[in-house]
């Protein structure tokens, strides 16, 4: 007799969610397995880029679907080099996981790094504008190509919605487990947001390698 086919992670996910929808069901217990299945600790970075909407508008779709492509080509390495996994891309927006707090940090550092020398090479409508906002916790990562948790709520709110060009923003969480990078510095921020009610903007330094 063959062995019975595993459901993928979507499947068992939604077929437990769907069990947690039943009159009288053990909420507290399937929360466990949910958490038990798929949750792990990661870093999580949500980047954007600035003015692509209003450019947009500006220059023409074409047009900043090449700023996406370069956007990919230049930073995808990046990522790489620093141990990242893209979970999906939206438009000009990226997620991507690092297992290592410090991994991430290094790595939004060297992006915006890498941003900064080729802008300084451009004119203004085809420079790569990069806003990262990046946690840090227990999530839950269902197979390949998507997340849930707070601290992923709290870098999607902070890199698409409240950064601005060549701005790291981080949760605290994230500052705190990535404490031991030395000479790394941070101004409080006053904005909270869903998962995170203190956070930080990263005072970075170009990288001399990038």
């Amino acid at each position: 007799m063959a062995p019975v086919p595993l459901a993928s992670s979507e499947e068992r996910l939604w077929r437990l969610i769907e069990e947690r929808t039943a009159p009288g069901a053990d909420t507290a217990r399937i929360d466990e397995r949910i958490w038990n299945l798929f949750g792990q600790e990661w870093a999580v970075m949500f980047t954007d880029l600035a003015g692509f909407s209003r450019g947009t508008k500006t220059f023409g779709v074409t047009h900043f679907l090449q700023i996406i492509w370069e956007q990919r080509k230049h930073l995808f390495p990046v990522v790489e080099r620093h141990d990242g996994a893209l979970v999906k891309t939206d438009a000009d927006s990226m997620l991507i996981l690092f297992k290592r707090p410090d991994a991430a940090l290094a790595c939004a550092i060297e992006m915006q790094t890498t941003c900064e020398l080729i802008n300084s090479r451009r004119k203004p409508e085809e420079q790569i504008l990069l806003c990262v906002g990046i946690g840090f916790g227990h999530l839950l990562r269902i197979g390949d190509h998507d997340v849930f948790g707070r601290e992923v709520n709290a870098a999607g709110k902070l890199g698409e919605d409240h950064a601005k060009e060549s701005e790291i923003l981080v949760t605290e969480a994230l500052r705190a487990a990535a404490s031991r990078n030395a000479g790394t510095q941070y101004e409080a921020l006053t904005i909270e947001v869903p998962g995170s009610d203190q956070n930080w903007r990263v005072l970075w330094q170009p990288v001399r390698s990038a």
